[in-house]
């Protein structure tokens, strides 16, 4: 018995394939006698036919490598796509150079290597994005004879 009429209306009524559309053996002769829909809605109901799970895939690994990279976990040099450069965002950036800058700036002042008002113009500058790097800095304290200390 194939009941391939049966099987068809199954899965027009519960909206799947006919793949996922299973009868009970027990009620065999009453899914036979089944010819309309309005029939096969009944058996739905007394649960002699009953649509199968869908297979999906599990989002149990997915979930938990999403928790331990939100924890900050799975970051190594394995991970990385791409250039060094490239893996940092461009305010990343910007911070790590700012603060190399400034820490240039304070050591010169704490040394008195430039007078006050000329750390504080350079601090200035540097916040404006004026130099480049630490170097640049030296450079143009440097070129710019803005040495103090004997």
């Amino acid at each position: 018995m194939k009941l391939r009429t049966q099987k068809r209306l199954a899965s027009t009524v519960l909206k799947c394939s006919p793949k996922r559309v299973k009868f009970n053996l027990e009620s065999l002769e009453k899914i036979k006698a089944a010819i309309r829909k309005f029939d096969i809605k009944g058996l739905i109901k007394e649960k002699s036919i009953i649509k199968i799970q869908k297979k999906g895939v599990s989002r149990v690994r997915a979930n938990k490598i999403k928790s331990q990279k939100s924890k900050g976990r799975r970051k190594g040099d394995g991970s990385a796509k791409g250039v060094r450069r490239n893996l940092n965002s461009n305010k990343r950036a910007w911070i790590n150079k700012i603060r190399s800058q400034r820490e240039l700036i304070k050591r010169v002042r704490e040394n008195e290597i430039c007078s006050k008002e000329t750390c504080r113009d350079l601090y200035r500058k540097a916040g404006g994005g004026f130099f480049r790097n630490t170097r640049h800095i030296k450079l143009y304290i440097k070129d710019h004879n803005l040495i103090t200390k004997k």
